[in-house]
């Protein structure tokens, strides 16, 4: 084949197809959002699940987290008491490292203002056990780690970015940090984010290190996150197996460490940080390949009855003497510019998305290491199977040319084979294929629309509007008595309530729906066989009031109660059922066990309960409320630090105000964490169903769009088709609502057809999606029944329109035409 030969086939090609843009532009666009839609989710899957860490050989790092059975659906701990790290180290047989580290609040000072931001201790070993070298300066080494080196500290390129606008000059800066003066001797590349901290700081841990290591209480035992490599050729069920030996042992020797009922597992470290969106990603993927194999199916479609209408004219040619082997290679051609053209546009589209996706993937639920790109193997993979259903599809017409009898095929009536022609019926199959798997599309959007409107609509017992929420950051030589922070508050408070728009304000040591302290509880005089546990929180007196959470019975906190330390407490309705029953709280007694660790609180301190408040959700709007005690927040020098300010004006608007008001009583203390009550819940709660939600919907539209235009193509090609029998029967007498009225049972055939196998298909494929599900069952009837109208309609719409057309044929038009 010639230069010459291929070009003139290159331009017949572009000629033909621009002739026939009816069925090659709806042939095109299938073939854009196929391969558009697809590279990006297999993008954002390779990304974020499978290659999220720039570390050496990041596919055998796991971490290891113990999981208390008694509470089903929660993670479990992944950070562990440094005795049991180094007893894993010892006496595993799975790893071939294990490295340590632990995340920590670090407040330092730069210029005039101060900041708080999240950092890490780490064993000097890590680094060089991840294989990432810093790109100024030089990283941490076992030397930093040794009695009497230099204080030093490395900081992220996010920071370096932030802070120091990327001044090179910048290593050798010395800041106090955490109220130790340290200085930098590196920057990590951008990618190295390990535990999401900005600062890293050497310390060699050893197994009698206390938590005052990293400015805790030395009566507390120091908790580290582990990141082990697994040997080659073993698995993670194999080195779960290994290490729960050496927990259940360490249980033993220190009950006190462990929950009573546990099971210890091990998992990749991007499980850790990809949970809340692994299983909707998953989802994602089975929809976008269901949206691919729909526009493949559509691209199929549109061809062959493409090549049923080119049929006849292939013949001529091949009469005329035009060589078969001339046509296959033109029709070829003419596949491959479809292709390409769909395949350029496709990567647009592709692109686009990813940078979408970047922008919308909910905060907190991929690896900060993750980053989303455009996957070249995916790509590959796309093309290859949407090159190959349209070269397969156009070069039909050559191959039928080529085993049919071309005095019959230049006989034949009509513009074609007629509905009885072979591809009639891969046609309808496909059809069918198309609305099935539209079906289960749309199904799977509606689970996740009713799931979407379920949360945002819950009733999280108290109001979440118009709620200012900052996190207050104390110097770390300042403030570390309670009479210290509550002589700060009252300067503050009074002045912040006084700002225009300011109703009420409060203080708290957590935001409510998110309450994670938890603590074992014992009521004086009640005796049970399971152990009672609560959350709690610490509070000033306004805060109920703030979050208008309602009192039920008894009373709340006074002025007097916060001032003097009072040791008293106001129970939820659920506290109040779970462990009193029937009988009358008020004026009892209860003790919360975890206080006994909190600096300040004395032992075996009892808590007289002298309120009863509503139920407000405290374990994320899904799931039940706990019981929860409220407690005075100054009863311990750990004093609540987030300021909780209830306006009538939008609370962005008042922040700078707050922040000015803090700064004039003391400018050493800053604010963090800043923003609406409601924007932190929706970022936390909603935002990764609203984000499965709003691409699931994409799908089941596009879905939808691809499988009614496939309908419809089949439906206008078989009445072209059917022109001169539609006119035989109009001359012979039929009514035109009775030829409308086969067209659109013909139709209809594949739709119902679809239907059913996609209903059989979704009351399966959806059960994989009830974890992603709130308030909804995954057979959902009045979702089944919502997507069987749309489709009715739609189908019935895409089958009309060209069955009222057949009506309008002319017999003598009809037959003259023949």
């Amino acid at each position: 084949m010639d230069l010459e030969s291929t070009w003139r086939d290159l331009r017949y090609a572009m000629r033909t197809l621009r002739k026939d843009r009816g069925s090659v532009a709806p042939a095109l666009i299938a073939l854009v959002l196929g391969i558009g839609a697809t590279t990006m989710i297999f993008s954002v899957v390779h990304s974020v699940l499978i290659d999220p860490f720039p570390y050496k050989d990041s596919g055998r790092l796991v971490h290891i987290y113990v999981h208390d059975i008694r509470q089903p659906g929660q993670y479990g701990t992944t950070y562990h008491p440094v005795q049991e790290f180094f007893a894993f180290k010892a006496q595993n047989h799975v790893f071939s490292d294990m490295m340590a580290c632990t995340g920590v609040y670090i407040v330092y000072r730069l210029g005039n203002a101060t900041y708080r931001t999240i950092g890490a201790f780490l064993d000097p070993g890590m680094f060089s056990g991840l294989g990432v070298r810093p790109i100024v300066g030089r990283g941490i080494t076992d030397l930093d780690g040794e009695p009497g080196a230099p204080a030093a500290f490395v900081i992220s390129d996010r920071m370096w970015h932030e802070r120091f606008n990327r001044d090179p000059k910048v290593l050798g800066t010395t800041l106090t940090l955490n109220g130790t003066l340290r200085t930098l001797i590196g920057i990590m590349p951008p990618r190295f984010l390990l535990l999401d901290a900005d600062i890293w700081i050497p310390m060699k841990i050893t197994r009698e290190m206390t938590a005052a290591a990293v400015g805790g209480s030395a009566s507390d035992p120091l908790y580290v996150f582990t990141i082990a490599r697994l040997r080659p050729g073993v698995s993670l069920q194999q080195a779960a197996a290994d290490v729960e030996v050496t927990a259940r042992n360490e249980a033993r020797i220190h009950p006190e460490l462990y929950p009573k009922q546990f099971k210890v597992n091990v998992g990749k470290i991007a499980e850790l940080w990809t949970r809340k969106l692994r299983q909707m990603v998953y989802v994602l993927l089975g929809a976008v390949l269901m949206l691919l194999l729909i526009a493949c199916g559509n691209v199929a479609n549109l061809l062959l009855a493409r090549a049923t209408v080119r049929a006849k004219e292939l013949a001529i040619r091949v009469a005329m003497g035009a060589l078969r082997g001339a046509l296959v290679r033109q029709l070829l051609v003419e596949g491959l510019v479809l292709a390409c053209a769909g395949t350029i546009i496709g990567c647009f589209l592709a692109y686009g998305g990813t940078q979408w996706a970047k922008a919308v993937i909910p905060w907190g639920s991929i690896p900060a290491e993750a980053e989303i790109r455009l996957s070249g193997g995916t790509l590959l993979g796309t093309i290859g199977v949407t090159l190959l259903t349209t070269l397969l599809c156009g070069l039909a017409p050559a191959w039928r040319v080529a085993r049919t009898n071309l005095l019959g095929q230049l006989a034949s009536t009509g513009k074609g084979v007629g509905r009885n022609s072979s591809h009639g019926t891969l046609r309808i199959a496909l059809v069918a294929a198309q609305v099935s798997l539209a079906i289960v599309l749309l199904v799977g959007g509606g689970l996740m629309m009713r799931t979407f409107l379920a949360l945002i609509h819950v009733d999280l017992g108290f109001n979440p509007n118009n709620i200012l929420i900052a996190r207050v950051v104390f110097p770390d030589d300042q403030y570390t008595t309670s009479a210290a922070t509550l002589g700060f508050y009252r300067k503050v408070l009074p002045r912040i309530s006084a700002l225009p728009g300011v109703t009420s304000l409060a203080l708290s040591d957590g935001l409510p729906v998110v309450a994670a302290k938890m603590s074992e509880v014992t009521i004086p005089g009640s005796t049970h066989s399971e152990t009672w546990t609560s959350t709690f929180d610490l509070i000033s007196e306004d805060y109920f009031q703030t979050i208008r959470l309602p009192l039920l019975r008894g009373r709340l906190f006074s002025a007097a109660d916060i001032d003097s330390a009072r040791k008293v407490t106001v129970i939820n309705k659920k506290f109040a059922h779970e462990f009193f029953g029937d009988s009358d709280p008020i004026g009892r007694t209860t003790r919360l066990k975890e206080l006994n660790n909190l600096m300040g609180v004395p032992l075996d301190a009892s808590f007289e309960i002298v309120g009863i408040v509503g139920d407000a959700r405290n374990n994320g709007p899904q799931n039940d409320t706990r019981p929860e005690a409220f407690i005075p927040h100054t009863i311990t020098s750990f004093a609540a630090d987030t300021i909780l300010v209830r306006t009538v004006v939008a609370p962005s608007s008042i922040l700078n105000n707050v922040r000015q008001v803090v700064s004039s009583i003391d400018p050493n203390v800053t604010l963090t964490d800043t923003g609406s009550l409601e924007s932190t819940l929706h970022r936390d709660f909603i935002a990764a169903p609203e984000f499965g939600l709003v691409l699931l919907g994409i799908f089941a539209g596009v879905g939808l769009i691809l499988s009614a235009t496939g309908v419809f193509s089949v439906m206008s090609y078989s009445v072209s088709l059917q022109t001169h029998e539609i006119g035989i029967r109009m001359a012979l007498g039929a009514q035109p609502d009775s030829v409308l009225r086969m067209v659109l049972l013909r139709g209809l055939h594949p739709i119902l057809a679809g239907v059913l196998i996609g209903l059989c298909a979704s009351y399966g494929l959806t059960r994989f999606m009830a974890s992603q599900l709130y308030s909804v069952s995954p057979t959902d009837p009045w979702t089944f029944i919502a997507v069987i109208f749309i489709i009715g309609i739609v189908g019935m719409v895409a089958c009309y329109v060209p069955a009222r057309r057949a009506t309008k044929v002319d017999p003598l038009i009809a037959l003259r035409n023949e």
